[in-house]
This record gives C-alpha cells, structure tokens and sequence, in this order.
C-alpha cells in the first residue's frame, strides 16, 4: 500500500517510495499499478494526485506526484528544464575501470515486430547524459551512484551499457540474458524475461527547488535486493536508517493487502490547498 511508503507530503506534492515490480501506468494485462493506488493517496483532498514523471516497473525509490494542476505544471516545468536534482542508485554486473565518469551518449527508440522496442545509443537520437561514480566493489559487481542530467527513457540502463561497459544487475532488457549484453527484448522493460532476481536499479533520491517555498526534498530507503547483493542498507555520510525503514520487501505480485492498511499519521491540509 503506498499510503505506508509516504516520503515527503504537503499541500502540493506527494514523494512515495515506489516498489520494484509495481508499473506507474495500468498495464495491458490489467494489474495492479500506481494509478490503482491514487485514491488512497488523497489524503483529503478532492483531487487524487496525479505522478509527475516516470519510473520503470522494475525500478525502485522516489516518484513525485503532485496534489493539484498548477503544481504539476510547474514541476513539469521543472524536469523539463532540468531543474530536479535526481540520484539513483544502481548495481551493475561487474567493475568499472574507472571511479567516475560522465555518459554523454544521444538515445534514439528502435522497434522490430520480433524484438519489440528499446532504445539505442545514436548520434542523431535525442541528448543524454549522466554523470556516475562507483560507491563500493563486492564479488566482482559494483555499487554506483549515478545522476542524470536528462530524463530519457531507460537512459541509465543503456548508459550503464554502452558508456560504464557494463549492464545494471537483473536488467533482463539490457543485459547478459539477452545474448549480446548490449540489447536485447524490447518492450516495456518489464519482468517478463527476468530470473528470480529483479533490476538493482534504485531512484535513491529526489529534490525540486520551490522559490521561496521549501523544496521537496526525499531519500528513499534501499530496498533488500541491494542487501541481498552484499551492499549497504545505508548511505555514506548519514545515520544508519532503522531497519524497518531501511529494508523493505517488493510489491506483492497480487492484489493483496491493497487499501487494506490503515494510513500513516500524516498532517491534514484544508481543502483551499488544492488549485493554488
């Protein structure tokens, strides 16, 4: 329930902490998505939030919604001119030969009716760029930090690719699975080719400057696949999150448990909020 994972609220803008495994938009197959959760996400307002941008289904950690139009114009305005500080956090399936990097490769969209679609690095595509660094090495995979400048679709994952030489861990589109470790099943990057082990690819935070308002500000707890993997449940430089808060299981597959828990004590806004 994403009611439970509430990471920043006001009375225009809403952060959650987005499960691997759970797509924003209602998918072809009629499951479950966050737009099953919205109305839960109300929290007395009229209006159900409506998410501002986009996260793959397999990946995890901060997804802004915003709580009435004219905030949802202007954080638009916002990513696009890029002006939200992003970081994500990602597993890749080897060691990078360097300690850091920027990935400045243009992205275009290709499709086969055998493939499906995915996206590929081309001169003539639209600009791309992401800067990275490695925060830690275990068995052979590392630990990266990555944060991008531009917002295209599945630009860190063809990035990790194409410009750290190496694929992000479960990424069943980009990686090793597909034969080639450089592209591979197009589609919509789901979980339909995945092992049991799912993308280690994490939205670790997000911050959008408001004027004279107070930014949004978040940091989303890492997700037990990254413990799984031998990493850190905490970051570098700050308190160790409880474990609770720290660790969190993937989405249910089902239904399950969906409106069924009470929400979290969280501050009411008035009505008039809304619109302004």
């Amino acid at each position: 329930m994403l009611s439970d994972r509430i990471l920043f609220i006001d009375g225009e803008a809403i952060v959650v902490d987005k499960p691997a495994g759970l797509p924003v938009d209602p998918p072809r197959d009629g499951g479950l998505s966050v737009a099953s959760h919205l109305e839960s996400l109300a929290f007395g307002f009229v209006r159900w939030p409506t998410p501002v941008h986009r996260l793959d289904r397999d990946t995890s950690g901060c997804l802004l919604l915003s709580r009435n139009p004219k905030a949802h114009a202007r954080f638009q305005k916002a990513f696009e001119a890029r002006g939200v500080e992003k970081v994500y956090w990602a597993v890749v399936d080897g060691v990078p030969a360097e300690e850091a990097g920027t990935v400045d490769a243009a992205l275009t969209k290709v499709s086969t009716r055998e493939a499906g679609w995915r996206m590929v690095v081309d001169a003539k595509g639209k600009d791309a760029r992401t800067h990275w660094r490695v925060l830690e090495v275990r068995a052979g995979k590392a630990l990266i930090e990555m944060r991008p400048e531009t917002g295209r679709t599945h630009q860190l994952r063809v990035h990790a690719v194409h410009g750290i030489g190496m694929p992000i861990v479960g990424d069943a589109v980009y990686g090793p699975s597909t034969g080639s470790g450089r592209a591979g099943l197009g589609g919509s990057g789901g979980p339909s080719t995945r092992s049991g082990q799912g993308m280690l690819l994490h939205a670790r935070s997000l911050r959008v400057a408001r004027g004279d308002k107070a930014a949004v500000e978040a940091v989303a707890p890492v997700p037990l696949a990254f413990s799984a993997a031998g990493f850190l449940a905490a970051g570098w430089g700050e308190e160790p999150l409880p474990a609770a808060a720290a660790q969190r299981p993937p989405f249910p597959a089902s239904g399950e448990g969906l409106m069924s828990a009470h929400p979290l004590d969280l501050p009411s806004f008035p009505a008039g909020g809304e619109g302004q």
